[in-house]
């Protein structure tokens, strides 16, 4: 079968290796829609996995095949499977946790000390034709769903967990800076959890029009105003009560996320930053601010996004600004996101049989 694998960095190659063999309580997804993720580019760009390493749950060297959202048809199930069936649509969630150790022990098997994600660690990928996954890692959709949605369920994870993570009040008011697929993730999670109060801050035209759809009831242009005082007029001069950081640009996004908060406010950075971020960090001693991070998300995260976005709560459809071949994803999906696709596009999705 095609699957991408990454051998070292900007060495990603399209090949052609056996499919996947079935094991005991898992089942063979055929993929119907991959998402390419901000960090497959960084991935390509750093290669920070050595191709020896074997992760503890994994126990895979590489090469690995990339791609960690993706929906598809359980083609094959093992013996000793009844939560799916063979003809199910399923979105796959990646991350895996050991259970055992500290962390998990703790209630935190999102940041477990030893987490694996399928797409980067080993066990497949979804930038290929099949994938072999346990079973309850294999979340069940309508037969009439979209397969193309469901491969959006794992960003909106991520988007998902921050928000519960935030804790912010139905009637509080949310701060989203840059509107890329995870910060319109979080506009459309905001608004599936109750809170109809968001301002996102953003510079893509596209993208902001977006933002509003979504339900921003305030889109702010950094090129047109400051954004902290924008923030601080539309709040009454109170600020938010909680911002999220999505664009991982470094203190020019994380120090107004964090300026516009409210007294005791939180901001949350779910953006991966490449580099060190100075900042004020007089705001927490004298306003008591807060400052945290959201780490991917858990099982039953997962699960809430697949029942938001069945039930329409969440319509994430719009994110989706292209869709190539596998053939393709190299240069009109990795390459062209970290070109000129990075300002005009928002979600790519991928298929092996588009």
């Amino acid at each position: 079968m095609l699957t991408l694998r990454l051998h070292s960095e900007h060495d990603a190659r399209l090949e052609e290796i056996p499919e996947p063999e079935l094991r005991q309580g898992a089942v063979k997804v055929k993929v119907a829609w991959a998402g390419i993720c901000g960090s497959d580019l960084a991935l390509f760009e750093t290669a920070p996995v050595p191709l020896d390493y074997q992760n503890p749950i994994m126990q895979e060297s590489g090469p690995h095949a990339l791609g960690h959202e993706f929906s598809g048809y359980v083609s094959e199930i093992a013996e000793d499977v009844t939560s799916v069936q063979v003809g199910d649509l399923v979105a796959v969630r990646p991350n895996f946790a050991d259970g055992t150790c500290p962390t998990c022990r703790a209630g935190h098997p999102n940041m477990c000390d030893n987490y694996a994600f399928i797409g980067i660690n080993g066990g497949g990928g979804g930038f290929s034709e099949s994938v072999v996954v346990p079973a309850d890692h294999a979340y069940v959709l309508p037969q009439d769903f979209s397969a193309q949605a469901a491969a959006l369920i794992e960003p909106l994870a991520v988007a998902w967990h921050a928000v519960k993570l935030a804790k912010i009040p139905t009637d509080g008011t949310a701060f989203v800076v840059g509107a890329g697929p995870i910060g319109l993730s979080v506009v459309l999670a905001l608004r599936a959890q109750g809170v109809s109060k968001i301002i996102v801050s953003e510079l893509s035209e596209a993208r902001k029009q977006l933002a509003r759809d979504f339900g921003a009831q305030l889109v702010i242009d950094p090129r047109e105003a400051e954004v902290v005082a924008a923030v601080r007029e539309a709040t009454g001069g109170r600020g938010v009560d909680v911002s999220f950081d999505a664009s991982g640009i470094g203190k020019n996004t994380l120090q107004p996320a964090i300026d516009s908060l409210s007294a005791a406010g939180s901001a949350v950075i779910l953006a991966n930053f490449h580099g060190d971020v100075p900042l004020d960090v007089m705001p927490f001693l004298m306003r008591e601010k807060v400052l945290t991070g959201s780490f991917a998300y858990t099982a039953e995260d997962f699960a809430e996004v697949r029942d938001a976005v069945v039930d329409g709560r969440i319509v994430p459809d719009a994110l989706i600004s292209s869709r190539i071949p596998l053939s393709d994803v190299l240069d009109s999906g990795i390459k062209h996101l970290l070109g000129e696709g990075r300002t005009t596009e928002v979600k790519i999705l991928v298929s092996p049989s588009f």
